[in-house]
């Protein structure tokens, strides 16, 4: 009698694997995500390269030694995509895309998709979440009706796999998205976690096999991580981030791993009635209706990766009647901000205990550089002072416990960035060089505690 297949409870939610059923995974500590799965059911899975042989071939061992060319790449004909991928797409890597439900991920692939097949390459694009007429009616929409992209409504993966071996080799292939995959030869549900790791792997063995560069969209969970075993962020080449606020028309995208290129870059766009539209100067974008009379807005002159950038930071501070004021953030981390609020009680002795605070970074931007404190203190201070900050001013520093304000990197860049756009003034660290003679135009403020900034030096005099 054929000998049945040990099963194995793997969880949804985080991949940790278990010989027996639980309500309580130990290793995420989620309850009632623990589902039952083949064990060896993988390998009978087309393309996933699980084999049952006992012999290896021997390799051959290389030195570090010796110049390693630079990985060949086209063009996405879209300026702020090829920022964020390091220079364009290398044929045969493989493209994680996350993002919220409605931000634009679908908008921005399907762009892409006409963009690479009007430059005479062949575009493929799987859909598993829409049909054929929604993906014709949003091409129509962005005026790409007439692009010669493929086309196919599909989430089975043998199909889709037999149709990209099938006539000329595919230059980019777009699947929406991997969660929706399926394999007959797998039990488990779409979506779980044995599901999208065979989908992910056989997708992945054929793109570096065929030397097609692949893009998968993925699902992200309540949290913001992209759903499903974080074995898939590991398989693939470049990791990238989508985000926005339905509010807000801007879109972000966020590079967060990239083995071909630098991590932590950004693309900007913005959202209009024709699709995406691409934002070469996202600072002016940030800046355009900013009230510079009001009291509580501070300019600050960031880094996005390799980008200057400059966004206000806007902070609102009113009397509470509440026992425990309240404590608002949008777009930074509120642990930093009550921080910051300790280090002016503690070593300023300027109390906002008695106060509701609100900060919010202007845009929908969500700022995570620790030199972006002073800009906040500023904001703080001006809002509990009613004192408006002169309009010609930008800010950037980090602020330690001690009050002490820290260097921040890229100075220069920073501070060229800001005079391109008409500022005058800079509140920066004692400590740090601004190496460019161009930059010392600007009236540069140099503070070495934060001390300096609440006793009432004003620095636009």
């Amino acid at each position: 009698m054929a000998k049945t297949a040990k099963s194995s409870f793997v969880c949804q939610n985080c991949g940790a694997v278990s010989n027996k059923w639980s309500g309580k995974c130990v290793a995420c500590n989620e309850w009632n995500t623990i589902s039952e799965e083949a064990g060896d059911a993988v390998a009978s899975v087309p393309g996933s390269g699980l084999t049952r042989s006992s012999r290896g071939r021997v390799v051959t061992l290389e030195t570090l030694a010796g110049k390693s060319e630079e990985a060949p790449r086209f063009s996405t004909g879209m300026a702020e995509l090829d920022r964020v991928t390091g220079g364009g797409i290398v044929p045969g890597s493989a493209i994680l895309i996350g993002g919220e439900p409605g931000i634009g991920k679908s908008t921005l692939l399907l762009q892409l998709s006409a963009a690479v097949a009007n430059s005479g390459r062949r575009s493929l694009y799987f859909s598993g979440e829409e049909a054929t007429a929604q993906v014709r009616l949003r091409a129509e929409r962005l005026g790409l009706s007439q692009a010669p992209v493929g086309l196919a409504a599909e989430t089975n993966l043998t199909n889709i796999l037999s149709t990209l071996g099938e006539g000329k080799r595919p230059d980019l292939i777009v699947v929406d998205s991997i969660q929706t995959l399926w394999a007959d030869a797998l039990e488990a549900a779409p979506g779980t976690v044995s599901q999208v790791r065979a989908a992910t792997q056989s997708l992945i063995r054929f793109a570096k096999a065929a030397g097609s560069a692949l893009i998968l969209v993925g699902h992200v969970t309540k949290d913001g991580q992209i759903a499903g075993p974080k074995v898939v962020e590991h398989m693939v080449d470049t990791v990238l981030y989508f985000e926005g606020d339905s509010g807000h028309p801007f879109r972000i995208l966020r590079a967060v791993k990239n083995r071909f290129g630098p991590t932590d870059e950004i693309g900007v766009f913005e959202m209009v009635q024709l699709g995406l539209r691409e934002v070469a100067n996202p600072s002016e974008l940030f800046l355009g209706d900013r009230d510079a009379k009001s009291p509580g807005a501070a300019v600050f002159a960031g880094i996005e990766g390799t980008r200057p950038l400059l966004v206000e930071i806007q902070a609102l501070v009113a009397p509470s009647g509440l026992g425990t004021p309240r404590r608002a953030v949008v777009g930074w981390d509120a642990n930093r901000l009550n921080m910051l609020l300790a280090v002016l009680e503690a070593r300023c002795r300027v109390s906002f205990a008695q106060h509701d605070v609100y900060l919010n970074v202007a845009g929908g931007l969500k700022i995570t550089e620790p030199a972006a404190d002073l800009a906040a203190a500023a904001a703080l201070l001006s809002s509990l002072s009613g004192a408006p900050i002169a309009s010609d001013q930008v800010y950037f520093g980090e602020i330690s416990l001690s009050g002490a304000i820290r260097a921040a990197t890229h100075m220069t860049l920073r501070l060229k960035e800001a005079q391109k756009l008409g500022f005058t003034r800079a509140v920066i660290p004692s400590a740090g060089e601004v190496e460019d003679a161009s930059v010392k135009k600007m009236k540069l403020l140099r503070y070495g505690h934060l001390k300096e900034l609440a006793a009432g030096v004003e620095p636009c005099q």
